[in-house]
């Protein structure tokens, strides 16, 4: 066999390789844009065109609880599940809960042998930051694997530090 033989059976399956994914775009591409045109259709996004495609947003403010601990949860969590070597948790940790609690919180993983901010040995799936209708307390729940989730209420000072974790309706909280 030459080289020229070589050369022209790559050519040939270049040219085949190429021509199969063109193929495949110009099948699925179409496909994709029904898509999207029919996600984007159900009246949230005020008559976007075909192929538009909603993007999500997150917003909030500093100066405003629910966002304090959607942050602090959001970032303990990413920490947590890192798998780094607990620096950055304890740093969240000294930013975001008042100091005096922090032994509170300490005495309950020794306790419990868990983790005090999460109340669970594990880290969640997901997270849900909720207001609770009353001014320095904030509503989370957690979710773990099989949807079994973890409602905890957070108080907040004035400053906007954690000043308690606890499930509602335990102890005043």
């Amino acid at each position: 066999m030459s080289s020229n033989d070589t050369t022209t059976r790559k050519h040939v399956r270049r040219t085949a390789l190429i021509a199969g994914l063109a193929v495949a775009v110009a099948v699925t591409l179409p496909l994709g844009l029904t898509a999207s045109a029919q996600a984007t259709t159900d009246g949230t996004t005020g008559g976007a065109t075909a192929g538009a495609v909603a993007q999500r947003t997150v917003s909030g403010k500093s100066s405003d609880d629910l966002t304090r601990v959607a942050d602090f949860y959001g970032a303990y969590i990413d920490a947590r599940l890192d798998a780094e070597d607990g620096r950055l948790a304890a740093e969240l940790r000294k930013f975001y809960v008042q100091a005096d609690y922090l032994g509170e919180v300490a005495k309950w993983e020794e306790l419990n042998q868990a983790d005090g901010i999460l109340r669970a040995q594990n880290v969640p799936l997901k997270w849900t930051v909720k207001g609770t209708g009353t001014a320095g307390q904030v509503g989370i729940t957690l979710t773990w694997g099989q949807a079994v989730t973890t409602r905890l209420v957070v108080d907040l000072d004035r400053t906007h530090k954690i000043t308690h974790i606890g499930t509602p309706g335990a102890g005043g909280n």
